[in-house]
């Protein structure tokens, strides 16, 4: 039996009509409307029996308007008048609303008494509901093994599916808890929710919908509260192992030899040119964690003799200044010996790999673009199509 939490005769806040509770989760009631001497929670009205959702069109304010459609004042104040004599097959007390669906069934429950009952309601199409003995079930084809662990909350899940244990019905390798994969939902939002193993998306939600996961129709909880606002941010430090830089290692200027050069593969890391002996023409630059201590090294330095290689290049020049590339290719060619090149250092056009290096670099004084790092964007990216779309495709019509 579960212990109501009515409302005191001296509390400020009045309790739901349909549950008689005033401190309820309100993921699962939703929230608290007031209209006319009506209180009742969202979910509550649109789980009771007899309550229906109208057209909008003609109805005037003698409703309660969800979306669309509009619940009338009336047929909420008729349902608590013919559940005053119903008693809830969980808690024992009387006021249950909501009836299960099955046809000849009879038990009655109030909506925050579902879960410990082990009821299921289902949060689309006609808002059914189900007592336990009538409830869907999965059809797993076999049960978790020995030790198997919600992969949310990494605790066992038992072993065999119940109303507290449930399973991904696409690859049957996900096991979790109710409990877990409805807070997962919660932060999701429909558009992000999926298998967090196989990442199916529509099958999942519509098995996930059709067992009693509520999966709010809105953008995920991360973009709200901007959560990855820091994975965003440009690394903006010297990491040299000795900082030459007079103002410090948090300062650098836009050009020049105190330009601060991020590693081109994590940019995790950052250094000034002159702390790290680059020149001018180096574009781009490479930490000893991701390309070696030895070959960020000699990578460095090739990046730094690539500009001297040019100039010790003999011969008259003919026509306009040849491209950077050129002149490290004439460079490279003055200096070898006469006839095929077999070194095994050179690439396959029979450069250095340092020269070859510093030919792929972008022009002189150029920065690598930085794009910020976002799960996703603005509201804008879910049109009112998609919407709509997905929630059909999750909505579950027996």
């Amino acid at each position: 039996m579960s212990a109501r939490n009515e409302n005191a005769p001296d509390s400020r806040e009045r309790a739901c009509m349909l549950c008689g509770r005033v401190d309820v989760d309100v993921n699962v009631c939703g929230h608290t409307y007031e209209r006319v001497g009506l209180c009742a929670h969202l979910h509550c009205m649109l789980f009771a029996s007899g309550v229906e959702q109208h057209e909008l069109v003609g109805q005037g304010s003698a409703g309660i308007r969800v979306g669309n459609a509009v619940i009338l004042v009336e047929d909420v104040r008729r349902t608590v008048r013919q559940a005053s004599q119903k008693q809830c097959f969980v808690c024992g007390k009387r006021g249950a609303t909501i009836t299960c669906t099955v046809r000849g069934c009879e038990r009655c429950f109030h909506l925050p008494c579902a879960s410990e009952g082990e009821c299921v309601t289902q949060y689309c199409g006609q808002y059914s509901s189900f007592c336990s003995e009538h409830r869907p079930q999965q059809a797993a084809q076999a049960a978790p093994e020995q030790g198997t662990t919600c992969i949310i909350c990494m605790e066992p899940v038992g072993d065999s599916t119940s109303y507290h244990t449930m399973v991904c019905p696409t690859c049957n390798h996900a096991w979790f808890h109710r409990r877990c994969i409805q807070g997962h939902a919660m932060c999701a939002g429909i558009l992000c929710f999926q298998c967090p193993i196989c990442r199916d998306t529509k099958k999942f939600r519509k098995e996930m919908a059709h067992m009693g996961i509520r999966i709010p129709v809105r953008r995920p909880t991360w973009e709200d509260n901007d959560a990855f606002a820091s994975q965003r941010e440009r690394h903006q430090r010297c990491d040299a192992s000795e900082c030459l830089y007079p103002r410090g290692r948090e300062q650098a200027e836009v050009h020049g030899p105190w330009q601060l050069l991020l590693c081109r593969s994590c940019a995790a890391e950052g250094t000034h040119r002159r702390c790290s002996n680059l020149t001018n023409r180096a574009g781009t630059w490479e930490c000893a964690s991701c390309a070696g201590v030895d070959n960020a090294s000699s990578a460095n330095q090739g990046l730094a003799s690539s500009s001297t290689s040019s100039a010790e290049a003999p011969g008259p020049s003919h026509g306009p200044p040849a491209p950077e590339s050129s002149s490290l290719s004439s460079s490279s060619s003055s200096q070898a010996a006469p006839g095929p090149s077999h070194s095994s250092q050179g690439t396959e056009s029979g450069r250095p790999a340092t020269e070859e290096r510093a030919i792929r670099q972008p022009p002189a004084g150029a920065t690598p673009e930085k794009k910020p790092f976002t799960v996703t964007t603005s509201g804008s990216k879910y049109p009112e199509a998609d919407w709509k779309t997905v929630w059909q495709q999750t909505c579950y019509n027996p």
